[in-house]
């Protein structure tokens, strides 16, 4: 059976990400022009879910573990490019999660 032990790494990034796409999000919001950082706040939000939603379905062993890594790499992707458009130091951090994140999802996926 595939779980926790096989996935580790990948649930690992998962929960980073999340953690820091929740810390953007929340950073986002206290931003001079909240406005302009709407799609980050919203993308980072998406993504923490995802990011969740994976890491719970690897460490249970799903058999469509798989199927939702694809979904948050592309998620992890979109978030970070929308984050990498932005300057501050929580969104720059934000994009590297994504980026690792994203990467270990490919290459369990695959």
């Amino acid at each position: 059976m595939t779980g926790y032990h096989t996935y580790q790494s990948c649930i690992e990034a998962c929960l980073k990400c999340a953690a820091i796409c929740n810390h953007c999000a929340s950073s986002c919001t206290q931003e001079e022009d909240v406005k302009m950082m709407t799609k980050c706040i919203q993308l980072d939000m998406e993504c923490a879910a995802i990011c969740y939603a994976a890491a719970q379905l690897m460490s249970l062993g799903s058999d469509k573990a798989k199927d939702i890594c694809r979904i948050c790499a592309d998620m992890c992707e979109a978030c970070g490019n929308e984050c990498s458009k932005h300057h501050t130091e929580h969104c720059k951090e934000c994009a590297a999660a994504c980026k690792a994140c994203a990467a270990e999802c490919r290459k369990m996926s695959a």
